[in-house]
């Protein structure tokens, strides 16, 4: 199962789908906990289960079923921006991540422009 389908049975069905042990296996705390923790009114529930960590899966998710109310959630995921400007200043000055970052706000659009066409290894693209 998708970690999504037992957010959504928490969530808005309200279904128990935790059946047998494959279906408690294939519950994954972290990417719940996570998806819960977006919303102001779920959150003390996700913070719970954190604590709880040790506890079975079918435990976890019968409480988050019964103390959750129904209601229709959803937010986009926080995702980490991918630059292709990084990547270039990366690769051209030899710098980690943190780096890199630090120096992107110091270079003007035409210096990025030129080490990306230094870096540039020709070929298709």
């Amino acid at each position: 199962m998708n970690p999504f389908d037992y957010v959504t049975a928490i969530n808005y069905t309200k279904e128990n789908i935790i059946v047998n042990k494959e279906t408690e296996k294939g519950y994954n705390s972290y990417m719940v906990n996570r998806s819960l923790s977006y919303f102001p009114d779920t959150v003390a529930a996700a913070n719970v289960m954190n604590q709880y960590h040790h506890t079975d899966n079918k435990l976890k998710f019968d409480f988050l079923i019964n103390i959750v109310r129904k209601r229709k959630r959803f937010s986009k995921w926080m995702k980490p921006e991918i630059v292709d400007d990084l990547e270039a200043v990366k690769e051209y000055y030899g710098y980690s991540n943190d780096k890199a970052k630090d120096i992107l706000p110091l270079l003007t659009t035409d210096q990025i422009e030129n080490i990306k066409k230094r870096i540039c290894k020709g070929g298709k693209q």
